[in-house]
């Protein structure tokens, strides 16, 4: 049968189901192999046409900048370091004496960019942002390897770096912030352990052994490198590796729980890449929160063999979900509109998640995927299973290794990346190194709800308003339209380190109204309650919206503590 995969991008599809639904007609029929899936919308903006270097990791902080690097051994940038300012390094593998910039800070209000000055090798790291809004990113490749990087928001901040931070090389790892505010840094290539920065004892010189690690490891692939990490409401960690998951207690170095294997045993993890997000959390004032983990995409067991032989394998289109809270935790499988490989979930204000970037054939990897999936899918966190997925409209940019995708403060989604290459190559390449900044709008961007759109109106948002734990908090905010006020919610948003399809210490709590009035021509007060504990809202900044029929004020900064 004819399909659509590369019209629509969506693999073995039947056209003519997809024609039905592109069509005036409104009829539409189930969807074989697949769930049926509704035609979304949502809108791309091109934000700059060149940024320089590849956006292999990015971060905003909470001066809406965005801290985007990808690595030293690329070669020569398409950015020049100002003040012919050089990089001398006789440990480089590719160019010693490089005068081109390898890190950028964006700015999003203002669309502009500048470079920024690393030294050592930042190549498939990871990192995550400390209570006072500093960036520590740790590990990398070569001379980056235990190198600890720090970036504080400020006008003319720069990388700091300690080359010899860490006590084990950290390559492809995971790192969490834990509710001390300390981050615990998870694997990474052959290293089965775990530590933590900073070391509570500026003495203590100890990984910790990971067997997990070693038992998830798939000879000639891996299949479980940057781990997915997510911090329990119970303080202990839930660790997704190649097809399995357990949940660790990291203080005492004991597993409490071990999930079972997802359903078909297929990998999930680098570089059969899929991704995964700790669903919102809910409830909060209950004694027993609920936590769910929703896992999608990747790659079959012997996919990445076969890329590097030229064989590429339809990539997985099947999402788990599971409650790992639940004293008899099981996946529930869903099926998505199509196979996805390297795919980022960002979760959205409005407590859905976007799946968006990558392939439908392949793994990660050099020149390992083919076939880019351009239209994002929306997953509806509360449908009932079976109608959860839409797709939304597609992208012209082919966003395949090495892309990144992260929320921004007004609720669009900036893009980035993408270079399957040993080095920049622009020329005679399937994918070329890909140096164009985009931006997806979701669908309650659009001006048809712009009435129903929450404004916030204080706390302001030049005040980053410092919150503590289990605190009464009143957001007033204005609404055009009539307030539907059991349509109405807040949200708080831990913006991520993201990097190779995985967002690290993402996490959205839903703060439940406790009561709202009007205090004037349309405009209301709401109070929440925020989260009782660091173990359910680690210490840091947060992005708070108002969301009123699933459409989202722009987002304020609060930093709780």
């Amino acid at each position: 049968m004819t399909t659509c995969t590369t019209l629509f991008h969506i693999p073995f599809l039947p056209c003519f189901l997809i024609i039905i639904l592109l069509g005036a007609a409104t009829t539409t029929f189930p969807l074989p192999l697949v769930e049926a899936a509704a035609l979304g919308g949502g809108q791309w903006q091109l934000l700059q046409q060149n940024i320089g270097i590849v956006a292999m990791h990015m971060q905003l902080l909470h001066n809406d900048h965005v801290v985007i690097f990808d690595r030293t051994d690329f070669g020569i940038s398409n950015l020049s370091l100002p003040n012919a300012r050089c990089r001398n390094n006789p440990r480089e593998l590719v160019v010693k004496n490089d005068c081109t910039a390898h890190s950028i800070e964006y700015d999003v209000v203002s669309n502009k960019y500048r470079a920024l000055f690393v030294e050592t090798d930042v190549w498939c790291s990871s990192g995550a942002v400390t209570p006072d809004g500093t960036l520590i990113q740790t590990g990398g490749f070569n001379d980056g390897d235990r190198a600890v990087r720090s970036f504080s928001p400020c006008p003319t901040c720069d990388w700091r770096e300690d080359e010899n931070g860490l006590l084990a090389r950290r390559w492809y790892a995971t790192n969490h912030i834990l509710p001390d505010g300390r981050q615990i840094i998870i694997g990474g290539r052959r290293q089965f352990n775990y530590e933590f920065y900073p070391k509570k004892d500026a003495t203590a010189k100890n990984t910790y052994t990971l067997p997990f690690l070693l038992q998830t490891n798939d000879p000639g692939a891996e299949n479980n490198l940057y781990p997915f990490v997510f911090l329990n409401v119970d303080g202990n960690l839930f660790i997704y590796a190649n097809n399995r998951a357990i949940l660790f207690n990291y203080n005492k170095n004991t597993i409490v729980r071990t999930y079972p294997t997802i359903p078909g045993g297929d990998p999930r993890s680098y570089p059969s890449t899929g991704s995964a997000v700790l669903l919102p959390l809910r409830n909060l004032q209950k004694p027993n929160v609920e936590a769910e983990v929703l896992v999608c995409g990747g790659a079959p067991k012997g996919s990445y063999q076969q890329a590097q032989g030229g064989k590429f394998i339809p990539a997985l289109n099947t999402c788990g979900r599971i409650k790992i809270t639940d004293p008899n935790p099981k996946w529930e499988m869903e099926t998505m509109p199509g196979g996805r490989a390297m795919n980022d979930m960002v979760i959205l204000p409005n407590r859905n998640v976007l799946l968006i970037n990558g392939v439908s054939l392949g793994t990660a990897g050099w020149e390992s995927g083919r076939d880019p999936v351009l239209s994002p899918f929306l997953y509806k966190t509360y449908s009932p299973a079976g109608s959860r997925f839409e797709i939304q409209n597609p992208s012209k940019i082919p966003r395949v290794y090495h892309s990144t995708a992260i929320l921004m403060r007004d609720g669009r989604v900036l893009v980035a990346g993408s270079n399957p290459h040993i080095g920049y190559s622009f020329n005679n390449v399937v994918f070329p190194t890909e140096l164009r900044l985009e931006a997806f709008s979701p669908s309650y961007l659009e001006p048809r709800f712009g009435n129903v759109r929450p404004k916030i109106i204080f706390p302001a948002l030049q005040s980053q308003t410092k919150i503590k734990y289990g605190q009464k908090l009143t957001l007033r905010f204005g609404v055009a339209d009539a307030l539907v006020r059991s349509s109405l919610t807040v949200t708080m948003i831990a913006p991520p380190f993201t990097t190779h399809s995985f967002s690290m210490n993402q996490r959205l709590l839903v703060l439940e109204p406790n009561g709202v009035r009007d205090v004037g021509k349309s405009i209301y007060e709401v109070d929440v309650t925020t989260p009782g504990s660091a173990m359910l809202a680690p210490p840091g900044y947060y992005l708070i919206f108002v969301v009123h029929q699933d459409v989202p004020s722009h987002g304020i900064w609060v930093q709780i503590l």
